[in-house]
């Protein structure tokens, strides 16, 4: 029989000792400072994750995981033709991490109406085109009929649709300068909206035929691949292994490859997301201080609630380390009161909060317009995991003081 755990049951959940208990109150401020800082630890890193991923994949909506392009110094939008074989397509697809491949063309214009004007990328497209991300941010009309035949319409965003006064089933003039001016006619059959301000206000989806005939390119010819892998976290890796099976393989034009991951083409995006890494760090040691701080004087008040009780186990026999693991126990239930109350407010916060989306952002400062939140459950299991035994492990050096207790003293003690 376990006598010290014994002896902790008694003294924590006796119907006399919790109503006798003088620490009462101190107790209830240990308990809720670990309820508050796992709660804040768990809200903390759902907010970081889910900010992460949802500014991750608009960045990555619009350029896809990995891009083939040609090497060039143009700007990034107006590159050189590639004319990829199907034999290297097959390759890059059959790599593990490999989940779908694109082509697409992109060409930067001048949209035109009657009263405005404004600079845009016509990104053209095929039917192979993933959807996804512009089916989840559709707010008005279709996404463009993309199929056997060449189509006009375009997929415009808010952004764009409101500083031109476009609304779905408007038509407007697109003009495109290489050695002469050229123009073509597109009617809006869609409107999405991202947020992301940076990206919504130049990119215009179309048919692929548009700008593949506005470059007076081949059928074979597009601007670069676009590459969607299974798992994100893999993507340098991916990026590796496509880089080594293009490198020294030009196409039939003799063209070069250059193989980019969204991580260096758009490096700033994601320094800025990993600060957010040391961000949760920072909230994390904080909440574990204050939660430990809390817990150190739990225990250093029942300590001295229970003197007398401490000299008389000492004066039965009892060793120090027997007496410790009383008080240790005791502490253990604090602990776990206070971590179920933690749980059941943070991940209710997280709950609600990605439901009801409760708390705004300005989309122009943040990219999104409410504060994005995901709970991972290995995260979710390791915060427990970790509060628990750093919560524990931070009161066997108080639990020391009992070494210090006289038997003679305390039995008088009062």
């Amino acid at each position: 029989m376990n006598v010290e755990l014994y002896m902790a049951k008694r003294f924590h959940f006796s119907e006399n000792a919790q109503k006798n208990r003088m620490s009462r109150p101190a107790i209830r401020i240990a308990t809720i400072g670990i309820a508050v800082g796992l709660a804040v630890m768990i809200v903390a890193v759902a907010v970081v994750i889910g900010f992460k991923n949802e500014v991750r994949d608009q960045v990555v909506g619009f350029g896809s995981h990995i891009q083939i392009s040609a090497y060039s110094n143009a700007s990034a939008y107006d590159t050189p033709p590639i004319a990829p074989s199907d034999s290297l397509l097959a390759e890059i697809f059959a790599l593990p991490n490999v989940a779908h491949v694109q082509k697409t063309i992109t060409k930067t214009g001048i949209l035109k109406t009657s009263s405005d004007f404004q600079g845009i990328v016509l990104k053209g497209v095929d039917k192979d085109f993933d959807w996804t991300f512009f089916k989840k941010n559709l707010t008005q009309g279709n996404l463009p009929a993309i199929g056997e035949t060449a189509t006009n319409e375009a997929l415009i965003s808010q952004q764009i649709a409101n500083g031109l006064r476009l609304q779905v089933g408007d038509k407007f003039m697109a003009y495109f300068v290489d050695k002469n001016i050229r123009a073509r006619r597109f009617s809006v059959c869609g409107i999405y909206t991202t947020n992301f301000a940076e990206y919504d206000k130049l990119f215009i989806i179309t048919d692929i035929r548009t700008p593949q005939k506005l470059n007076n390119w081949n059928d074979n010819e597009v601007s670069r691949l676009e590459i969607w892998t299974k798992d994100f976290e893999q993507v340098d890796a991916t990026t590796n292994e496509i880089y080594f099976t293009t490198a020294n393989r030009p196409d039939s034009n003799q063209t070069l490859y250059q193989t980019q991951s969204i991580k260096e083409l758009v490096p700033q995006i994601f320094e800025w997301l990993n600060l957010l890494d040391m961000n949760a760090w920072i909230i994390l040691v904080l909440m574990f201080a204050v939660a430990g701080f809390n817990m150190i004087s739990g225990l250093l008040i029942l300590i001295l609630e229970r003197t007398n009780t401490i000299g008389v186990l000492k004066a039965l026999g009892v060793t120090d380390w027997n007496i410790r693991k009383l008080f240790l126990y005791q502490s253990v239930f604090l602990i776990g009161k206070g971590m179920m109350w933690g749980n059941l407010i943070g991940v209710g916060l997280v709950i609600i909060e990605y439901f009801f989306h409760v708390i705004p952002l300005d989309p122009l400062m943040y990219y999104v317009s409410y504060v994005p939140v995901t709970l991972n459950i290995g995260y979710w299991l390791l915060i427990n995991i970790v509060v628990a035994i750093v919560s524990v492990g931070i009161l066997i050096l108080p639990s020391y003081l009992i070494t210090k207790i006289s038997p003679a003293k305390s039995i008088k003690f009062d």
